[in-house]
């Protein structure tokens, strides 16, 4: 935050954290080679996916409005940035799971401060190499259809991205840059037509503010956009509730069919049957098996506390049998 300024960056403003672009430019020999070597410096600052797309100002806001002075002033990414890195950062699937918690929050921030650092770190290093860069969070301009776009998931009826490694477990950043880079293309593994069919978010949601038919170009307020048919979340509904809790809600995210452990090769095997002709079967035995319910936050804490024993009593019976070997020898 710089509150001296009136802005929250990452929030409600860019990030301008940031040394100058270098005065030449280092040439990559191709789009291609380029996005291969952003993504890749991407994944090893952190993030989790990565996509690219055009910049398309379709999504960008028409303005920005600080909570702070209450004021609204025009959008300011600089122009001619016509490339955009969309990057995903996984929550984590356990704490979501006691979804709506205090430990549920904690996955949410953390989500959202390793963005931040991806995304600042990427825009520097492409500053570094003599090309504009802006890093991007919730600010500015609309992430989930620039994700669709760059090739990250698909759109659920809850209103958000779901990816095929995290389901809609992820925060999304993005950096607009004028990089010329190889674009990613959208991908389809059934989301909407299993979407079609499920109604757990729908039923999970507090406030019910999830659409229980099909897509429409339907609007409940300002805070949704205009002439797109999709699944439209009355989002005012949605954080009047997170407000009144004081704390995150996202029982959306863990209620949805898709929100599993995909390291995993059964749950593999359920998402691809989900995108098959069996995803009605996929939908009846996620519910029958008991997905989705809610964790008691103290299992949690129960859990990690027998892991923390399990790892004393492994270093100590590990240097037992250290000091065993040494008397054989």
């Amino acid at each position: 935050m710089k509150e001296n300024e009136d802005r929250r960056e990452g929030f409600s403003d860019a990030f301008t954290l940031y040394r100058d672009v270098a005065k030449e430019k280092t040439h990559f020999g191709s789009p291609k080679a380029a996005a291969d070597e952003i993504k890749n410096i991407a994944k090893r600052f952190g993030a989790d996916i990565v996509g690219i797309t055009q910049y398309d100002e379709r999504w960008l806001y028409t303005q920005k409005f600080s909570d702070m002075s209450l004021t609204e002033r025009p959008n300011d990414i600089p122009d001619g940035l016509k490339y955009v890195i969309v990057t995903a950062q996984k929550m984590d699937y356990d704490l979501i799971s006691t979804v709506p918690s205090a430990l549920s929050g904690a996955a949410t921030g953390l989500g959202y401060s390793h963005d931040a650092t991806v995304v600042l770190s990427v825009a520097q290093y492409l500053r570094n190499l003599g090309y504009n860069a802006v890093a991007s969070m919730n600010d500015s301009s609309l992430n989930i259809p620039m994700a669709i776009q760059a090739g990250l998931g698909e759109y659920g009826r809850h209103g958000l991205l779901i990816t095929k490694e995290f389901g809609p477990r992820v925060r999304l950043g993005k950096i607009y840059t004028d990089l010329p880079m190889a674009l990613d293309k959208p991908l389809h593994f059934g989301v909407k037509e299993f979407c079609g069919i499920c109604r757990g978010c729908t039923k999970g949601c507090p406030v019910k503010a999830i659409s229980d038919g099909a897509p429409t170009t339907q609007t409940y307020n300002q805070s949704n956009i205009k002439g797109i048919k999709k699944w439209t979340v009355n989002g005012e509904k949605c954080f009047g509730y997170w407000a009144a809790q004081n704390s995150d809600c996202s029982v959306c995210i863990r209620v949805c069919p898709y929100n599993k452990d995909y390291s995993k090769w059964l749950y593999q095997l359920g998402r691809w049957l989900a995108g098959t002709r069996l995803r009605r079967f996929m939908l009846t035995l996620d519910i029958k098996l008991g997905y989705g319910k809610r964790k008691q936050p103290k299992l949690w804490w129960q859990g990690q506390r027998q892991n923390f024993n399990n790892f004393i009593r492994n270093f100590f019976s590990s240097g037992k049998q250290k000091k065993n070997n040494q008397k054989l020898r």
